[in-house]
This record gives C-alpha cells, structure tokens and sequence, in this order.
C-alpha cells in the first residue's frame, strides 16, 4: 500500500492532535507506512504557512476546498468547529477522500445524515474521532465484560465534568451558541456515549433534563450575550438487555479537568473508571468467603495491548494525543482493509440520534425510545 496522502483542515488544539498522530503513528506501530502530509488549511493565510511548517506538511492554503481538490491528498482530517464538520467531510467524500471527523458530527440531525448518506455513496472509509474508545483500559474493561467477570451487568453511572465554562464571567464564545449544539450533550457527553456503545451498544430509551447555569456572558467588545444552550445535563437511558444507565454532564464543574467517571455493576461485582486517572481502573470481584472487601486497582501494561508498543513498563501512563496515534492506525488499518475498532458515521449517527433523543425529551418532559 503506497503512503496516504494526508489533509488536514483546522490547526487549533485537535488540528494540532491529529498533526501528532500523523506523524508518530508509523514510529509507533511499525506496521504501517509512513503518511505524506500534503495539505494544511487553516482560515488565515499565514497561520496556515506557519501551522504546516510547524506539523510537517508540504503545502498550506486558506481555502478549505483546494485542499480537497489536491489530487495528492487521500485522507482528509476535519478538525474544525462542529458548525462546518457536515460541509467539509461531504465535500471530501463527494471528491473520493477518506475521512477523519472530529466528534460530534454535526449539530443538525440532518447534516448527520446527509453526512452518513455521503459515506455509503463514496464507498470511502468515514470515521469519528472518539479516541477515548482506544484507551488499552477500556479494552481491557470490555474484555473483562466479556468474560463475566462480574457478571452480568445491570446497572451503569457515567458522569463528564469539565470546568471550561466553569466561571460565570468567562468570555462568551462559539460553544455557547446554538448553532454548535445543544451545548453538554453533543459538545463533549458523546464521549461517554460513545464508551457505552464500545461496551454495551447503542442507548435504547431516554428521559432527560438539561440545565442552564449562567443565563449569559460578557462580550470581549463589551455588553453580553445571552447563553444559548445548556452546560449540564441529566440522562436516564435504557441500554439492551435491561442495563438501566445514568448519564451526568457538566461543562461548568469547578475542578474537573476531564473527568469521565464510569461505574459498571455487575452480578458477581463492579468495576470503577476515571479518565482523569485513564492509566488504571478498578475491580471488584464477589468473594464468597466475605475475607476480601474493597476494590482492585489495576495499572496499565504492556499486557493490555497496544500499550506495549508506547512503554515496556507497567504504571508509566499514556495520554490523550497517544489514544490519537492508536485511532490513527485504526484508521489506516481499515483503509488497507483489514479489520479495526473506530466510530463509523454509521454508528456515529447512532450516537448522534441518542443525542437528539435526549434533547427531544427535555422539550417534552417525556421517556422518548431511539430506533
């Protein structure tokens, strides 16, 4: 398989993690070729020139759509805010690219979908950047689901908290406004949902409330704007084989940084995780004789593959942008055909339609089922 020629539109703090993964993942893994980094589009001309510059690529441009014209480029990474991802990733799979989206798809339902029906279209490869699903943890953790290591599993608490709009004064910015979503829900909670498909599968019935902290911010040019979507959610689902599921999001949490406190109970036990802590989890496993209480914690190793492939030790710890360099090969692995664990559009819309769900039901004060 020749090098894939790789676009890359957006350069801020995503633009910047997949430049990352780019660039180390044949280091990395060995298993794939090096990528050719072709293209670079930012909005400001000169940003552009000095981002490619600093990420390795050849050729830089502020205009988005000569960078999906570049017969060069195979792979396009759309790292932009969520308002344009429909747009830009349409385009690139209409021009025959593969495509790297970061999450969520779309704010409008029905970008999603016209998204979804351009993947099937192109018979290209359409994958959403959920990197958390990569963690060698969560691998383990469904590994361990699949054993019964607990049991069966019947009731699961999942809570995300941030503190980015934490401060009430905090500059009013896109994020709080409608057209980037519904806020919580589809700006971040989608991780979590997307750690229960991993596990369990899709959600099947939500009721939900959603919460408004701060009624508006202020303007850097002066006066304010009035919020306009929620930064906290609550979220009762039902998950298939009668799971009953809690979901809690927050992106005004004072102290959280990136927490995603996942809870699974089983029968026969429980197990405890904390992306703030993503190099561990813990385990609890039912003894009979009543001699042991308490959890397990459980370190990252080079067991839990591919952790092998960053460090030969256990304890030492990955971070996000290596959950990116491991997506990254997924990536290239189902492009060449073989078989790999990523978000599809596919399943991305499926995770997309549970957000609306939960929207609808906080409009209509009522359980809403996702089909």
């Amino acid at each position: 398989m020749k090098p894939l020629g790789i676009g890359l539109i957006g350069t801020g703090y995503m633009g910047k993690c997949h430049a990352l993964a780019w660039n180390a993942v044949k280091a990395v893994f060995g298993d794939v070729e090096r990528p050719r980094l072709v293209h670079l589009a930012e909005a400001n001309a000169d940003l552009a020139k000095s981002r490619a510059a600093e990420f390795g690529f050849e050729k830089a441009t502020s205009d988005w759509k000569a960078l999906i014209a570049d017969p060069q480029v195979d792979v396009v990474s759309v790292t932009t805010p969520n308002q344009f991802h429909a747009e830009m990733a349409i385009a690139a799979l209409q021009a025959g690219k593969h495509v790297w989206c970061e999450k969520p798809m779309a704010p409008a339902y029905a970008d999603a979908e016209h998204m979804l029906k351009a993947a099937r279209a192109s018979g290209k490869v359409a994958v959403l950047g959920y990197n958390y699903i990569q963690n060698p943890v969560m691998r383990h953790i469904k590994t361990l689901i699949g054993e019964a290591a607990i049991g069966a599993v019947n009731h699961i608490r999942v809570e995300m908290d941030e503190d980015f709009m934490a401060d009430p004064e905090g500059f009013f910015y896109w994020k709080s406004e409608l057209s980037s979503g519904y806020g919580a829900l589809d700006d971040f909670a989608v991780h979590p949902l997307s750690l229960l498909w991993y596990l369990f599968g899709h959600v099947e019935a939500v009721i939900t409330d959603m919460v408004k902290p701060f009624a508006d911010r202020p303007l850097m040019e002066g006066g304010r704007r009035a919020v306009e979507n929620h930064d906290g959610a609550n979220v009762l689902m039902r998950l298939g084989g009668g799971i009953s599921a809690v979901l809690m999001a927050n992106r005004a949490a004072w102290g959280r940084k990136g927490r995603i406190a996942l809870q699974i109970f089983g029968s026969k036990g429980s197990i405890a995780y904390d992306q703030e802590r993503m190099n561990e989890f813990e385990l609890y496993q039912a003894d009979d004789r009543g001699t042991e209480q308490g959890f397990r914690k459980i370190l990252a190793a080079p067991a839990h593959r591919p952790y092998d492939r960053f460090i030969p030790a256990p304890g030492h710890g990955l971070g996000f942008n290596d959950l990116k360099i491991i997506e990254c090969r997924e990536l290239i692995r189902a492009i060449s055909g073989q078989p790999s664990s990523l978000v599809t559009f596919e399943d991305g819309l499926r995770i997309e339609r549970s957000v609306h769900a939960m929207a609808q039901s906080f409009h209509e004060r009522r359980w809403i089922e996702i089909g």
